[in-house]
């Protein structure tokens, strides 16, 4: 509780808006739960764990690359959006 208030402005640019860092974070954390389910179902489907751990491991990096992307395209569809609904009440 004693952290919220420093530790949001680290994590928004703009209010209501994330930032860069908070999205990596993000991406890196859901990786996490992703690889360890990626290696419990390639566990169970070969039964071997090295076979497990081989296929986790080239995954997270992957996953992780891509959910950065894909949270930035979001974060910058999202902006426009909301720029576009803003010159139209300019204008009124």
């Amino acid at each position: 509780m004693i952290l919220d208030q420093p530790l949001k402005k680290v994590f928004e640019t703009k209010p209501g808006k994330d930032s860069n860092l908070k999205s990596l974070l993000k991406s890196i954390s859901w990786r996490i739960v992703g690889t360890l389910d990626t290696i419990i179902i390639s566990f169970i489907i070969t039964g071997q764990l090295t076979m497990a751990l081989s296929i986790g491991s080239v995954e997270v990096v992957s996953k992780i690359l891509l959910y950065y992307l894909h949270e930035r395209v979001w974060e910058s569809a999202t902006k426009t959006k909301t720029a576009d609904a803003e010159k139209e009440y300019a204008r009124s």
